[in-house]
């Protein structure tokens, strides 16, 4: 997904989860879960992460943190890290935040994907320690004709990211099951939905634009800015005058979506900077600059507003600020923010990374230099690879060429055999 991406190991991380002395690895957390009978609850995340900081500051803290903690074993994933991320790749996990919770025998009990508010985030974990999410038990209970056990079990093989594979099992069901199912709307929504993962997966964007269309006229909730991103992206190539007319008529819903769940005192979707990325982009889609600058502000003003000039009281929110300030090509306040950012944040090497990288790209590279360097003095796993590529792109851009040879020479050293692909990368920049 776009928004990975969608959003710390950081300050506020260490905060929130200092009471917990969890596993040294994955292995020893299901190791200790099979010992002591209890269900295993991973976190996967990472230091750049923006739905993470969310979850840390906003909803992994408090006495249903600590109630859930005497329950449960804690395992926090690191995606930068190479034992972890060959977890994501075993697990299927793709977007983060990600929680999975597996049973003491080994199996899934089911999963979360994305930041949730306090109010949503424990009853859906309850509910997944109480079996009752067990892809198991729910194909069992949809071939004896439950129609929310079939849309459950649809919903998650979505959650997997295996949208053959879910609707491969469907084909499975008995035909009293299949045909009676068909007509039931949740169903019928959780099959387009994973038309729409497979459509994605094959770049098929006429397959994005009907299944994204389709979903789209559901009642989808927080799902929505996701699903439309989809319909904006895939309807890219089309004549002007067809995609107006296909995301014309998205416009109303979604500002309604924007002012009933998001824009509001105590929203009820956690994801604010997906929701306001989408509309800008919706926006641009229609040519409507002026409602594309509009939204950015209202959101740039409104993220203000709850700071109270102190960036440090919510991470989540001073990073959406920083985005949509990036967004709406403010270059000033940017500039202004991102320095205010690396001091509020000196413990990890994202904000002097991303500042230095923005020097860069802009043909500022004797600038940018230094910010990159002080960044890889806290870089470590992949993003050790990432900081070293723009310090590449900026030692080629001074004409300091064997330092930057040296570089590449030790970080593949170091990280190359964790990460190849990276590492691949990182020695092509060299001749690009």
């Amino acid at each position: 997904m776009k928004r990975l991406l969608a959003a710390a190991l950081v300050a506020f991380v260490a905060t929130a989860h200092a009471a917990h002395d969890g596993p040294a690895s994955l292995d020893a957390a299901l190791a200790q879960g099979k010992r002591e009978h209890k269900p295993v609850l991973i976190d996967f995340q990472a230091v750049w992460c923006y739905s993470c900081y969310y979850m840390a500051s906003h909803v992994l803290n408090g006495k249903e943190w600590d109630d859930l903690n005497t329950k449960i074993v804690f395992y926090e994933a690191d995606a930068d890290k190479p034992a972890d991320q060959a977890w994501m790749k075993k697990l299927n996990v793709h977007f983060l935040p990600t929680y999975v919770a597996i049973g003491p025998d080994g199996e899934e009990l089911g999963r979360i994907l994305a930041e949730r508010p306090r109010e949503t985030f424990y009853p859906e974990v309850a509910a997944l320690l109480s079996g009752d999410a067990r892809l198991s038990k729910q194909k069992a209970d949809a071939a004896k004709g439950s129609m929310a056990a079939v849309a459950d079990v649809l919903d998650t093989y979505q959650q997997r990211y295996e949208g053959k594979e879910g609707m491969a099992w469907f084909d499975t069901l008995p035909p009293m099951v299949r045909n009676v199912s068909d007509k039931d709307k949740r169903v019928a929504l959780a099959k387009q939905r994973l038309l729409l993962l497979q459509a994605n997966g094959a770049k098929d964007d006429k397959g994005i634009i009907d299944a994204a269309t389709k979903v789209l006229a559901g009642n989808i909730g927080c799902e929505r800015p996701y699903v439309l991103d989809d319909l904006v992206s895939a309807s890219a190539s089309q004549p002007a005058d067809a995609r107006k007319a296909l995301l014309q008529p998205q416009k109303a819903p979604y500002e309604q979506f924007l002012d009933t769940q998001v824009f509001t005192a105590s929203p009820a979707c956690a994801d604010q900077r997906s929701a306001v990325l989408t509309a800008a982009d919706l926006d641009a889609a229609l040519d409507d600059h002026a409602a594309e600058q509009a939204v950015l502000r209202k959101a740039i003003d409104l993220s203000r507003d709850r700071l109270h000039g102190d960036l440090r009281s919510d991470r989540n929110l001073a990073d959406n600020l920083r985005v949509y300030l990036v967004r709406a090509k403010a270059g000033d306040e940017l500039d202004t923010l991102e320095k205010q950012l690396i001091a509020a944040y000196p413990d990890d090497y994202v904000y002097n990374y991303r500042y230095g990288r923005r020097l860069v790209e802009a043909g500022k590279a004797a600038e940018g230099l230094p910010y990159l360097e002080a960044a890889a003095k806290k870089a470590y796993g992949a993003n050790e690879i990432t900081v070293a590529s723009f310090r590449v792109k900026a030692l080629r851009a001074l004409h300091r060429d064997d330092e930057a040879r040296k570089l590449v020479a030790k970080t593949v050293a170091a990280q190359g055999k964790a990460f190849p692909e990276q590492a691949k990368k990182l020695q092509d920049a060299l001749n690009s």
